[in-house]
């Protein structure tokens, strides 16, 4: 990969990692319901506009709003509310491991060896995770399991969905997961006029992160990275993410690295690495790259 796209890729992977700390902060200012609507309510109305889509793709659409929408990002913005930066950032890496389970459960996808050790390995590391003073509340671990899940079934669906352009799909999942977002904010949180009032620079400048930074921004480079190199080549920098995390929460927001952090979190990041690298070496040393 040449420098300048090296740099922009671990420029994607920095704006993914300071994320968690930004929403971190942007919850600190609304509820989290509230604020994941709100995030999506900028997305929309930057990507929808530009971005038409036939009537047919939208039932597949309203589907991707209520998985990806509600069950990853709500439940993510429910679990950061109250866990570590650097601890929900790896049990929201769990998402890796679910889909392969999910892979192999409905679409009969064989699991070999190396990638049975990333599971054991990656699910070592969660236990290990829990027996330290950093987990979070009981709710809060289950909402960032909840998310891991919600991110591994749609990525099944839109594997096997309609070709949607990715920043298409962005907006228009986001335009679907308002109503429900709201609707759920409105039902289970209180304060959200006095939140949205009160919240001044640091709340609105979250939400303006989260919906252009990391979703847009973000999102529009590192797309145009998988389109120029081989997916081998761009996707494992993704690893670097919950690391990122890790460093900005006890550098930013002062959290602890603890033993159990350190060696439940490398854990994770191996097992993950397993399960995402070794199928893509082996499938290189089959069939060489034709770019080199």
């Amino acid at each position: 990969m040449p420098l300048r796209d090296l740099l922009l890729g671990l420029g994607v992977i920095a704006i993914w990692a300071l994320n968690v700390i930004v929403i971190k902060i942007g919850v600190d200012h609304f509820p989290p319901l509230l604020m994941t609507a709100l995030r999506f309510v900028l997305v929309a109305a930057i990507l929808v506009p530009f971005r038409p889509v036939s009537r047919s793709q939208l039932p597949f659409l309203l589907l991707i709003s209520f998985v990806f929408g509600t069950l990853h990002f709500a439940m993510l913005f429910i679990g950061l509310s109250q866990a570590e930066a650097g601890t929900g950032a790896l049990l929201a890496q769990m998402g890796t491991p679910f889909a392969t389970i999910l892979a192999a459960i409905f679409l009969k996808e064989a699991i070999d060896a190396p990638r049975l050790g990333g599971l054991v390995l990656s699910f070592a590391g969660v236990a290990v995770l829990v027996g330290g003073p950093t987990l979070p509340p009981p709710l809060a671990t289950a909402a960032l399991f909840i998310s891991a899940t919600g991110w591994a079934t749609s990525q099944l669906l839109i594997k096997h969905g309609p070709p949607i352009p990715p920043l298409t799909l962005a907006g228009w999942m986001a335009l679907f997961a308002v109503p429900q977002l709201i609707l759920e904010s409105w039902w289970f949180e209180s304060g959200q006029l006095s939140a949205m009032q009160e919240a001044g620079w640091e709340g609105w400048g979250a939400v303006f992160y989260t919906a252009v930074m990391s979703s847009i921004v973000a999102y529009g480079i590192w797309y145009g990275l998988l389109r120029r190199h081989p997916i081998n080549r761009v996707v494992p920098l993704t690893l670097l993410i919950p690391v990122g995390a890790v460093l900005l929460g006890v550098l930013l927001l002062d959290e602890g690295l603890g033993l159990n952090k350190l060696l439940g979190g490398s854990l994770v990041v191996l097992g993950i690495a397993m399960i995402v690298l070794y199928p893509q070496r082996r499938n290189l040393s089959a069939k060489p790259n034709r770019r080199s």
